[in-house]
């Protein structure tokens, strides 16, 4: 799992992490390993941030992240620990229309949001509170992406950062009617940019597709956009029976790669996924960098 970071004495500190993503989640695990006491505050009413799986009927669907890849030994380390707990395991490494070779792509039986929820247990994790502000603390991490960050803090870093959105549709269909494939990147298309055959990533085969647009369609579509993707999905895969779709909207989908790491000013913390490739190791490794960097501020250290 890494090299662990030593418990040092902390009376009387406190560090507060805004954003209950796997970036802040990693990083309050980080922290609470090494004695800092820490809160976790989340406007939303679930934790998970981009890990997002929504129920409907009996399943789990991954509305957000389609999939969780390692190359990195900690986070292999990680996901280890998640497939013998049974939360993850090996999806495919096999996309229609990838170039090059891809590494193995990881699903949740019990969606995605499931493997945030595991880091959240035990933690002091409070939802629903909106952070309009700076928290009074001896550390505050904002772990976000930068355009968010800045309502509550004019970090430079924040500035530099370019995310791209995307519009997320759930297709359930009344029956599996296409040829099987796991997911697929739709190069070059005005519409789409993936599509994952949820059935097929959940192990129980439903007939349930996840299709994510193209940051242009978002920008052209304030409102709705959901049949346009619902008719791409059906041309791409030859499927004639009408879905019902549901929209779900990332304005933050995915940063520009940025460098490694986090960023920091004074006291304040900036982690997630722009700091990297973006993608969901990004995130963790960057709340476990930007945790370390606090312990060794507030315990004095060289």
């Amino acid at each position: 799992m890494g090299t662990s970071v030593p418990h040092v004495e902390f009376s009387g500190v406190t560090v507060v992490v805004v954003g209950a993503g796997i970036a802040g989640l990693a990083c309050a695990r980080e922290l609470v390993g090494a004695g800092v006491p820490t809160r976790v505050l989340e406007r939303a009413n679930v934790v998970g941030g981009r890990l997002a799986s929504e129920r409907r009927g009996d399943r789990p669907v991954d509305v957000g992240a389609a999939y969780v890849t390692a190359d990195d030994p900690s986070f292999q380390g990680r996901l280890q620990s998640w497939r013998i707990a049974g939360l993850a395991h090996p999806w495919t490494d096999t996309f229609r229309g990838q170039r090059g070779e891809a590494p193995m792509r990881w699903s949740a039986p019990g969606g995605l949001r499931s493997l945030a929820k595991d880091l959240a247990d035990g933690l002091d994790v409070t939802l629903g509170a909106e952070v309009t502000e700076l928290p009074e603390a001896d550390a505050v991490v904002l772990a976000m992406p930068g355009p968010e960050a800045l309502r509550i803090a004019d970090l430079p870093e924040a500035r530099e950062q370019s995310w791209s959105p995307v519009l997320t549709a759930v297709l359930t269909y009344p029956r599996r009617a296409w040829p099987d494939f796991h997911g697929a990147f739709v190069n070059d298309h005005p519409v789409l940019a993936t599509v994952c055959d949820d059935g097929d990533r959940r192990g129980d085969l439903a007939p349930v597709l996840v299709a994510h647009s193209t940051p242009h369609y978002y920008r052209e579509h304030p409102y709705g956009g959901e049949a346009a993707l619902a008719r791409a999905v059906g041309d791409l895969l030859g499927i004639a029976d009408e879905p019902t779709a549901e929209l779900f909207r990332w304005p933050y989908a995915q940063p520009r790669t940025g460098r490694d790491g986090y960023a920091r000013h004074k006291n304040v913390y900036l982690c997630g996924d722009a700091f990297g490739r973006p993608r969901v190791q990004t995130a963790w490794l960057s709340g476990r960098a930007a945790a370390r960097a606090v312990i060794e501020e507030l315990s004095g250290r060289p």
